[in-house]
C-alpha cells in the first residue's frame, strides 16, 4: 500500500530524466570495451590458470594472453578473433595450452580475414555459449535448491558479513552465522582487490581485511553454503563483489560458481576508488548482463555517499543515483527483481526528528521501487566506541527497516566504532534483529504516517530535489556532473582514474560473441 502518495508525473519525469541523463553514457559504454571485458570473455570461452613460473607474482593465462594480444594486434576489433585464429593455426587443444605457448613467446597473434575469420568467430561462439550454458545450469540449480530448502519464511532477508582473510576461517563463522539466522553471507574482499588489474587464482588464506575474490574462494564458500542450507532448511545465499578493475571478470566467475548476489554500483568504483569512469561504465554494463543471464541480484552503494556527505542534505542525490542505477540495470537486462538497490541509516542520531527523516527515506526508495528488493545498510558514520548507544541504534535501524518493507538487511554491529573484535558481537547483533523481526514484524500493517506529517513531507521534498538534480545532470552530462563533485562530494573527471589506459574504442568491425549471446539473452 502506497503511504506516501506520491505524484505519478513527478515519478515518471524522475525516471525519464535519468533515461536522458543516461543514455549518452550507455552510448560510451556500447561503443568501447576494455581489457577485462575481453579477460571475461575468454573465461567464459575457458580459460582457467596462472603462470606459476615465478611463484611470488603468479600472473593469471587470462592476462597473459590478452596483454599479447594487444602488443600484437590491439584489441579494437576484440580478442577472440586473434586467439581462436591462433589456437587453429598452432594446432592446440585448449586455450591453457594456447596461454603456455604465449608466455614462453611461441605464438603471434594477428587479426584473421576472410575465411579465417569465419571459423575463429565460430570456434570463439561455441566456447563462450558452452560457458553460458554452465551459467544457466547454475541458475537453474539455484530455483530447485530454493524449492527443495525453502526461503526465509519471513522478509526481510538477514544480511551477514564474514572477513577473516583466510576461506577456511570464513567458512567456519559463515555456517555459524547461517545457523544463527543469518539468510545472506557476503564475503569481504581483501583490501584493495578492486584495484588490481587482475583475479587472483586459487583458494587464499592471507586477505587483508577481508578474503581474495577468487573462482575457487567462491566454490569453496558455496558448497560450505550447499551443506548448511540443508541442515537449517532453508537456501543460504552468498555475496560478494563484483567491481573495481575487473568487475566483469568477477561477474563471470560469480555466474560460474553459482553466487546469488554481487555488489555491483555504476559509480562506486569511481567515487570511491578513483577508477576512470568510462572504464567503469564500460565494465558494469557487461557485468550486469552477465548477473541477468545468472540470475544474480546486484546490490548498488548508495549508502556510500552518506558516510562522506550529510544524510540530510544529500538524500536526493541517494534517490538520483538509485533512479540511474536502476535505468543501466535496466539496459544491460536486468530485471526489478534483481535491482538491489541500495540506501542507509546514516542521518546523526543528534538530530531532532532523525529517526523520523529516516522513515521517510526509507518509505520513498520503497515506494520509488516497490519490486527491487532494495538493501538498507545499517549505521556506520556516527558509531562510536558506545557499544550500548550503538546497540540501541542498530535496534532503531532494524525497526525502521520493518516499518517500511525492506527487503534485504544488512546486520549491523555495535563495534563498528572498534573493527568488531569479537565473535560474539555477530551473536548479538543476530538477537537484535531476532527481537525486533518477532516482536514488530507486522508493525507495518498498523503503521500509516500523517499525510500532512512530516515523514510524507520530507519524502515529498526529497524527490522535488532529485528531479531537480537530474535536470541539471541532464543539462550538464552525467560525467560533467561526476567530475564537479555531485555524488559524495568526490571530484573525478572522465579523463583521469585508474584503468583508464585499459579502455579500448572499438573498431567497426568489433567482434565479441560474449556481447551478442548476452544482447540475445536480454530481457529488455
Amino acid at each position: 500500500m502506497a503511504l506516501l502518495d506520491l505524484d505519478p508525473a513527478v515519478v515518471a519525469t524522475a525516471r525519464r530524466l535519468a533515461a536522458e541523463a543516461a543514455a549518452p553514457v550507455i552510448g560510451i559504454a556500447r561503443s568501447h570495451t576494455t581489457v577485462s571485458v575481453e579477460r571475461a570473455t575468454l573465461r567464459l570461452a575457458g580459460i582457467t590458470g596462472a603462470d606459476s613460473t615465478h611463484r611470488a607474482s603468479d600472473v593469471p593465462w587470462v592476462n597473459r594472453v590478452v596483454d599479447t594480444v594487444a602488443a600484437h594486434c590491439g584489441l579494437e576489433h576484440g580478442v577472440c578473433l586473434p586467439v581462436f585464429d591462433a589456437l587453429r593455426r598452432h594446432d592446440l587443444t585448449s586455450l591453457t595450452e594456447l596461454a603456455e605457448a604465449t608466455a614462453a613467446g611461441q605464438v603471434t597473434y594477428a587479426l584473421p580475414t576472410g575465411r579465417d575469420a569465419t571459423r575463429a568467430a565460430k570456434a570463439a561462439r561455441t566456447a563462450i555459449a558452452k560457458g553460458l550454458r554452465t551459467v544457466d545450469r547454475n541458475r537453474a540449480q539455484r530455483d530447485k535448491l530454493v524449492e527443495r530448502h525453502g526461503d526465509p519464511a519471513r522478509r526481510p532477508w538477514i544480511y551477514l558479513i564474514v572477513a577473516t582473510g583466510d576461506i577456511d576461517e570464513d567458512v567456519v563463522q559463515a555456517a555459524n552465522a547461517a545457523r544463527a539466522g543469518a539468510d545472506i553471507i557476503a564475503v569481504i574482499r581483501s583490501t584493495g582487490q578492486s584495484l588490481l588489474d587482475y583475479v587472483p587464482e586459487g583458494a587464499t588464506h592471507h586477505g587483508f581485511a577481508g578474503t581474495y575474490a577468487t573462482q575457487e574462494n567462491f566454490r569453496i564458500m558455496r558448497a560450505a553454503m550447499d551443506d548448511v542450507s540443508k541442515e537449517v532448511g532453508r537456501y543460504i545465499r552468498l555475496t560478494n563483489y563484483a567491481s573495481g578493475l575487473c568487475m566483469p571478470e568477477i561477474a563471470v566467475l560469480a555466474g560460474l560458481q553459482r553466487l546469488d548476489m554481487m555488489l555491483n554500483d555504476s559509480m562506486y568504483g569511481i567515487l570511491f576508488r578513483d577508477i576512470n569512469p568510462i572504464r567503469t561504465f564500460v565494465d558494469q554494463r557487461f557485468s550486469r548482463q552477465v548477473h541477468a543471464r545468472a540470475g544474480i541480484i546486484i546490490n548498488t552503494g548508495e549508502d556510500n555517499y552518506l558516510t562522506t556527505d550529510d544524510a540530510v542534505d544529500a538524500a536526493h542525490t541517494v534517490t538520483v543515483s538509485q533512479l540511474l542505477n536502476e535505468h543501466f540495470a535496466h539496459e544491460a537486462g536486468l530485471p526489478d527483481h534483481l535491482l538491489g538497490l541500495g540506501h542507509a541509516f546514516e542521518i546523526n542520531p543528534k538530530l531532532p526528528d532523525s529517526f523520523r527523516l529516516e522513515l521517510a527515506h526509507a518509505l520513498l526508495a520503497r515506494e520509488l521501487f516497490p519490486d527491487a528488493p532494495l538493501k538498507w545498510m545499517p549505521p556506520t558514520k556516527h558509531m562510536t566506541g558506545d557499544v550500548f548507544n550503538g546497540y540501541l541504534l542498530d535496534g532503531f535501524f532494524n525497526l525502521a527497516g520493518v516499518l517500511t518493507g525492506q527487503s534485504i538487511l544488512l546486520v549491523g554491529m555495535m563495534t563498528e566504532a572498534v573493527a568488531t573484535p569479537f565473535l560474539s558481537d555477530r551473536d548479538l547483533a543476530l538477537a537484535n534483529v531476532r527481537y525486533v523481526l518477532d516482536a514488530a514484524g507486522g508493525l507495518a500493517e498498523d503503521f500509516r504516517p500523517a499525510p500532512d506529517g512530516l515523514i510524507v513531507k520530507r519524502a515529498h521534498q526529497v524527490l522535488g530535489e532529485a528531479v531537480d538534480l537530474l535536470e541539471r545532470v541532464k543539462a550538464d552530462g552525467l560525467l560533467n556532473a561526476i567530475a564537479e563533485g555531485t555524488f559524495g562530494l568526490m571530484k573525478r573527471p572522465a579523463d583521469q582514474g585508474k584503468g583508464a589506459d585499459g579502455v579500448i574504442a572499438k573498431a567497426d568491425d568489433y567482434t565479441n560473441p560474449a556481447v551478442d549471446l548476452l544482447e540475445e539473452g536480454a530481457t529488455r
